[in-house]
């Protein structure tokens, strides 16, 4: 033995030592930024399968890249869903909302009338095309970056941000942190901070609608980061062994807080490439055309429907900004990378094809912006005069002991009393 091995535990002298490989990404703080290793396909040049094809024949484009916009702004190749201007500037519409949405709830986190919030700068249409794409009453498992799919559904915004500031117009009764909505009548299940939770649920509802008859199917999103999780796992092998009728997105845009891609398993291969080892039908499509990203979904709805089972979409986009209102991606990564991000902005590139159309002009985009700028004041105002957070406690003290069970046990109405009793105690102008 003591020839094999030294003292210190390394290998013999006859066998190479082994390495141990941690994940870089290709550019810290400072770092000048070169996208041109990114294999950035020819719009239009993807084959579009029928949509009851074999999963194993969607493989090659899983490695691939879905596009249809290309950089003359025009619609390419036979993904192209063909929609009519009306549809367009309605996506275009609902897209610079949310924008416009999270730019003043951005600053009123930083005025202190919220905790905390998350912005979905540059990922817009990973959620908005995604939900016009879907019925309206098919049920969606988001993460916490989907805000753009209640917009799409009509969602009331001041309802938005009564949740956001936590006040008494708050339907979840402030027990949810901000941003974390639930819409049973949008078909809008809760958002969880638990990281990919949401997946085994949308396939548990999915194989439900599948044994009730019924002709709904569920989609859910999550970060390329969550991949990681073992939930998201269980999903993709229920999903495959059930048929079930779901759509699985995941939005790889680069960053999980500050670990890069990479740290997901984002080094060797594809994450689209995930569902294929699974045997379900994978497509990898740019993130920030809304035509493609509409296209996929679209394509994966009528498979789900038809009962050809489950699709993976991996969405390649990019978080323009950081991860919350909590972090400063200026520690992590290099400052250029948003403005060197090769697949450009989704509102913008969407624009120009209106442009290019001969249905859209800049001047419209500027009355665009400040009708959307303007509608989000109003809703923030109609909102403030519910409370903000911080401005005291705005549901009534009762509520934190309801709605756990149907009837209140005893013991627990008898807390309720005492510290409704001390309550007014403490703070009789309460």
């Amino acid at each position: 033995m003591a020839d094999k091995m030294s003292g210190t535990g390394r290998a013999g002298h006859n066998r190479p030592a082994l390495a141990f490989h941690v994940p870089e990404p290709k550019f810290r703080p400072g770092d000048a930024v070169d996208f041109s290793d990114l294999e950035i396909s020819e719009p239009g040049a993807q084959p579009r399968p029928d949509e009851g094809c074999a999963p194993i024949d969607t493989a090659p484009l899983a490695n691939d890249l879905i596009r249809v916009l290309g950089d003359d702004n025009a619609a390419h190749g036979p993904w192209d869903p063909k929609l009519d201007p009306d549809t367009l500037r309605r996506m275009l519409r609902t897209m610079a909302l949310t924008r416009a949405f999270d730019e003043r709830m951005y600053r009123g986190q930083r005025q202190g009338k919220t905790s905390f919030y998350m912005k979905c700068t540059g990922e817009e249409a990973t959620s908005v095309a995604a939900a016009m794409a879907l019925a309206g009453d098919d049920m969606v498992f988001p993460s916490y970056r989907q805000q753009g799919i209640l917009i799409a559904r009509g969602y009331p915004l001041v309802e938005m941000i009564n949740q956001i500031y936590s006040n008494r117009g708050d339907k979840l009764k402030g027990r949810q942190l901000p941003i974390m909505y639930s819409s049973r009548p949008h078909s809008f299940f809760t958002i969880s901070g638990n990281l990919a939770t949401q997946t085994p649920q949308a396939v548990g509802w999915a194989m439900a609608s599948a044994m009730r008859g019924d002709s709904r199917i569920a989609a859910t999103w999550v970060g390329e980061g969550s991949t990681a999780e073992g939930d998201f796992h269980a999903a993709c092998l229920f999903a495959t062994v059930y048929n079930a009728p779901v759509i699985l997105n995941v939005i790889n845009n680069q960053w999980a807080i500050s670990s890069f891609s990479g740290f997901a398993g984002g080094e060797r291969a594809t994450f689209a490439a995930r569902g294929v080892g699974y045997g379900i039908a994978s497509l990898r499509v740019d993130g920030n055309d809304a035509l493609a990203v509409y296209a996929a979904t679209q394509w994966a709805a009528d498979r789900a429907r038809s009962n050809a089972g489950p699709t993976l979409i991996e969405h390649f986009t990019y978080r323009a900004e950081g991860h919350s209102t909590s972090d400063d991606p200026s520690q992590y990564r290099s400052a250029h990378e948003r403005s060197e991000w090769p697949l450009g902005d989704p509102i913008m590139r969407l624009k120009n094809h209106l442009i290019h159309l001969g249905e859209w002009d800049e001047g419209r985009q500027e009355a665009l912006d400040l009708e959307c700028a303007e509608q989000v004041k109003a809703a923030t105002k109609d909102a403030e005069k519910n409370g903000v957070l911080g401005h005291g406690m705005h549901h009534p003290f009762h509520t934190m002991f309801e709605d756990v069970f149907e009837e209140l046990p005893w013991h627990l109405e008898e807390q309720a009393a005492q510290a409704i009793r001390e309550r007014k105690i403490k703070w009789p102008q309460a």
